[in-house]
C-alpha cells in the first residue's frame, strides 16, 4: 500500500511541483504541462508524463527526478509512464508559468490561428525585458530546440522565445 500521509493526488502534485524543468529552471514540470496525470493504484503510484517533443533529451533526467522526489517522501513504489499522444502543446503551460518565463528573461509562447509555416499574421514577440514589439528573430533555435533566439531593437537585449507548438 502507498504511504498514508501522501495518499492524495493533490499531495503528490505538490511534490512534483518542486521539480524544476532541467532546461528552464524557472518553472516546474507541472507548470510546464509535462505531468499529465497522477494515478493511485493499490500498491504503486503511476506518474504519466508527456515530453515537450519526442526527442527531448531532458526526459530521462525528469523521470529520475520524479522517482527521487517521491522516494524521498517515502513512496517506494513509483512508476513513470511516458505517453506521446496527445502531443504536448505550449497551451498546457500554465498562465503563472508564462509570467515566470518572462521574469526569467524568456518570452513566453504566443498563440496564433495563422500558419506558423507561412509566418502570415504571426504576432510580434514582445521583449521580456522592456515589452517592446520591435524584435527580430536571430535564429530559429536557441539553447534548446523548443526556443528561438530574438533580439530587441529597443533595449538592445538578446533573449530567447519559447516557441508555440
Amino acid at each position: 500500500m502507498i504511504q498514508e500521509r501522501i495518499s492524495s493526488i493533490d499531495s503528490i502534485k505538490v511534490l512534483l511541483s518542486t521539480i524544476s524543468d532541467p532546461e528552464v529552471p524557472a518553472i516546474s514540470i507541472v507548470e510546464l504541462g509535462i505531468v499529465r496525470d497522477v494515478r493511485l493504484h493499490s500498491d504503486f503510484i503511476e506518474i504519466i508524463i508527456t515530453p515537450t517533443y519526442s526527442g527531448c533529451p531532458a526526459m530521462k533526467m525528469i523521470e529520475d527526478e520524479i522517482r527521487r522526489v517521491l522516494m524521498d517522501a517515502g513512496l517506494s513504489s513509483v512508476s513513470v509512464t511516458t505517453v506521446f499522444s496527445p502531443a504536448w502543446t505550449t497551451e498546457w503551460i500554465s498562465d503563472d508559468a508564462k509570467l515566470k518565463l518572462k521574469r526569467y528573461g524568456i518570452a513566453p509562447p504566443v498563440h496564433s490561428v495563422s500558419s506558423p509555416l507561412l509566418q502570415i499574421g504571426m504576432p510580434k514577440i514582445l521583449c521580456p525585458h522592456c515589452n517592446s514589439a520591435d524584435t527580430t528573430k536571430q535564429s530559429e533555435f536557441g539553447s534548446t530546440a523548443c526556443k528561438a533566439y530574438y533580439y530587441c531593437q529597443s533595449c538592445r537585449q538578446a533573449f530567447e522565445y519559447f516557441k508555440s507548438f
